[in-house]
């Protein structure tokens, strides 16, 4: 950020330099409109509404609540700096250049902070010209350690010593420190004073260096040990640099197959858990979500681990392939209430090439403000959370998984790292999200990832790198997938090897005649009678099915299958069911004959029309599955006699539950702040032309910008001002007070005469002036 020579008008209307600037607002007036702009592009909250002046910018500017949502994105070197201006009390009077270099010594060159202060420049944090610095004073508290703590000498124990001392604690000291923990790392104790019984818990903290001495009352948790017990990655807050990154090289080739094994299996799993959903809905909860008893009944079905279950029906009901509502077909004990089950979107996702399928997976995974690794834990009322409900949700997890991927990103392809190393250095980077990227939580968002093929072996896959930069995800995807293979191995134990992915016509005829046994990168399939039966079901003849092994198979084939084959044909068919509701029919009147004499036939309630034909009054389908378990081998048949396939397709809901809005503000764009930066100018302009005018800090008409500007001098000052005011009855006082803060509409400030810190209205404040 660049300072202007331009003489411009101050806020008062008298002339003042940029270098001379008395106030943020002065400051902020003598920027350029392209800096302006830079400004509010970084902190999008001083820009709603659109503020009418300066001054009110400044004012918003200087707000805690603005000022800790910029905190935010700081590093621990940001912190480091502005604590040392702290330390020189740069919220109140101007700090030389050179005292904060000083000050900073060997820890960072100047070029560093030179940078560092630009960047808090550009926020609006730091304020002055290049020799002389301002912070605004609410950044103080959002530094996330105590100020002067890096003044201070360097902890005696490290993280390794840390842990062993933690470990040899009794339960009365593990209480103090755990309280200190969970709170203010400040405690006041008697215990602290010298010529305490050494045994004392407290005592025994200060010796083993878990608690610092501050005074005879007063102890201080240490930083790093406070990082410990909250599970938090351990760095020095007195250091300036960064952690580094040790990690491994992978040859990138070798992470983009892992990862498309891992897209092979997310895909083939995620089908599963469709197609028992489909079968039989899952209940939901009068809470939205998916009971832990269903989500085990899945998994028993599908044959997929709990955990990865609970990812999987996430990303299903992000992607929008599985849905709450009212299913068609409807179960058949049907309690009217919601179910669980895949949405009429699904059938095309179902079609889709394998890539495609994927990257509907991955695009919801990064967007999805969830995390599925909370599934299972305990609540605050100590039950488990269930799948898909509201205690799962988590606004600020796809900013975390931008973070942590874009990371492994900045290392280069097949770069690999540590989730601890992960862990430490985005918690120095943004030290005020240590609490939400803990060592266990990178770890399992790390594990998500892996699951979706984004990383591979510790390191970011080319379709991750492309997912998360914008590119084409899905070509890098179906470029890492391994070519899909036109035949399979046919053994004689009537198993059939696939020795890759097939080819889309292959696998849907493999899986019609065959039942999968293993899946993989090579998968097994295995073929018996009731498989065979179920593709001659469907239409395919003898022929047809010696034909598709004789021509994909490159192993011979086994005479048994060719025998399983005939045998199971000649008697397919030879019974024919059909819709009467529906009917039976038989060119050999002996068998229909047995099937009338046998039990079965009372309970279809079959009724003999002539020597070849029963008609019976229910479904096809349990018709043909009642013969069946009975020892028939029927065929179903439509009005023209050819064959129907009569397999379940599985429950639908057939309205998509609608996507909870967006609770991420607007971005605007170049064009809409450009155009807010204009409105300023002419604010100040008209301001200046006009007088004060009146403009409440809120950006609307009501209150003077001229009071806004004397409450916050006074409140940084400590000065006292009398105030005209009018309350909610319409009486009229003037009374003396010591501002404290401004902001919100609102005037803090403490008043002599009650003796405590009172909250005024700003619009109902009718004048202001200083105390001589």
């Amino acid at each position: 950020m660049t300072d202007t020579d331009d003489t411009i008008a101050s806020t008062n209307g008298t002339a003042v330099s940029p270098r001379g600037a008395a106030t943020l607002a002065d400051w902020l007036a003598a920027r350029s409109d392209a800096e302006l702009t830079d400004l509010l592009r970084r902190r999008p909250d001083l820009a709603v509404p659109p503020p009418a002046t300066i001054v009110v910018l400044a004012g918003r500017a200087e707000q805690r609540a603005s000022v800790a949502r910029a905190a935010d994105n700081l590093t621990s070197l940001d912190f480091g700096v502005l604590e040392l201006l702290a330390l020189e009390r740069a919220d109140e009077v101007p700090v030389p250049r050179a005292t904060l270099q000083e000050a900073v010594g060997s820890r960072a060159t100047k070029k560093t902070v030179d940078a560092t202060l630009d960047g808090l420049r550009s926020v609006g944090i730091v304020w002055g010209d290049k020799t002389t610095l301002r912070i605004v004073p609410a950044v103080v508290a959002t530094i996330p350690w105590r100020v002067g703590r890096s003044a201070e000498p360097v902890e005696t124990l490290d993280e390794a010593g840390i842990t062993a001392a933690l470990a040899g604690l009794q339960t009365a000291e593990r209480d103090i420190l755990e309280t200190l923990a969970k709170s203010s790392s400040i405690g006041r104790t008697r215990d602290a004073a010298p010529g305490t019984p050494p045994d004392r818990p407290v005592q025994r903290l200060l010796a083993a260096g878990l608690l610092r001495w501050i005074d005879d009352e007063t102890v201080e948790l240490p930083f790093q040990v406070r990082q410990v017990l909250r599970g938090e990655a351990v760095f020095d807050p007195t250091s300036l640099a960064a952690p580094g990154v040790t990690g491994r090289k992978h040859k990138p080739a070798d992470i983009n197959a892992a990862a498309a094994g891992e897209a092979l299996e997310l895909v083939r799993h995620c089908e599963d858990v469709v197609k028992a959903l489909g079968e039989i809905p899952a209940p939901a909860l009068r809470a939205g979500g998916l009971g832990v008893r269903e989500l085990r009944r899945i998994a028993k079905t599908s044959g997929i681990d709990e955990n990865r279950l609970s990812l999987l029906v996430e990303l299903l009901s992000a992607a929008g392939l599985i849905a709450s509502g009212t299913p068609d077909p409807a179960p058949t004990s049907d309690t009217g209430e919601n179910y669980w089950a895949p949405t009429t979107a699904v059938d095309n996702w179902l079609t889709s090439p394998v890539a495609r399928r994927w990257h509907a997976l991955a695009a919801a995974w990064l967007e999805l403000p969830r995390m599925a690794w909370f599934i299972g834990m305990r609540d605050a009322n100590d039950k488990p959370v269930a799948a898909l409900s509201e205690e799962v949700r988590a606004p600020s997890a796809p900013r975390d998984r931008q973070a942590i991927l874009g990371l492994l990103a900045e290392l280069g392809s097949g770069h690999s790292a540590d989730p601890a190393e992960v862990s430490r250095l985005l918690a120095w980077r943004r030290p005020r999200w240590g609490a939400r990227l803990r060592v266990h939580a990178v770890e399992r968002t790390l594990e998500e990832a892996a699951t979706l093929g984004l990383v591979a072996r510790g390191a970011l896959s080319s379709p991750g790198r492309a997912l998360l930069h914008g590119g084409d995800a899905e070509a890098e995807m179906h470029a890492s997938l391994p070519e899909p293979v036109d035949h399979v191995l046919v053994q004689a134990d009537l198993t059939v090897v696939a020795p890759g992915p097939l080819t889309p016509d292959l696998l849907e005829q493999i899986t019609l005649v065959a039942d999968i046994e293993s899946a993989g990168a090579a998968s097994m399939y295995r073929i018996c009678e009731d498989s065979v039966r179920r593709a001659l079901d469907v239409g395919m003849t003898a022929a047809e099915l010696h034909s598709l092994f004789a021509t994909r198979s490159r192993t011979p084939v086994p005479q048994s299958l060719s025998y399983l084959i005939d045998d199971v044909a000649r008697r397919h068919g030879r019974l024919r069911a059909g819709v009467a509701a529906s009917f039976v029919r038989c060119e050999d009147p002996t068998l229909l004959a047995e099937v009338l004499a046998s039990p079965v036939a009372a309970a279809l309630a079959l009724r003999a029309l002539a020597p070849t034909v029963a008609v019976s009054q229910a479904p096809l389908r349990e018709v043909l599955g009642e013969l069946r378990a009975a020892g028939f081998a029927p065929a179903g048949e439509d009005s023209s006699g050819a064959l129907v396939d009569l397999r379940p397709r599985g429950a639908r809901v057939l309205t998509r539950r609608k996507a909870p809005a967006s609770r991420l503000p607007a971005v605007a764009t170049d064009a809409q702040l450009d155009a807010v930066v204009r409105t300023l100018r002419a604010g100040d302009l008209a301001a200046s032309a006009k007088g004060s005018g009146s403009i409440r800090s809120d950006g609307s008409r009501a209150s003077s910008a001229a009071t806004i500007a004397l409450l916050n001098a006074a409140a940084r000052e400590r000065s006292s001002v009398t105030i005209g005011y009018v309350d909610a009855q319409g009486v009229a006082t003037h009374r003396i007070v010591d501002p404290v803060s401004v902001g919100g509409g609102q005037l803090d400030a403490f008043d002599p005469a009650s003796g405590a810190v009172r909250r005024f209205t700003l619009h109902r404040i009718t004048s202001v002036a200083r105390v001589d």
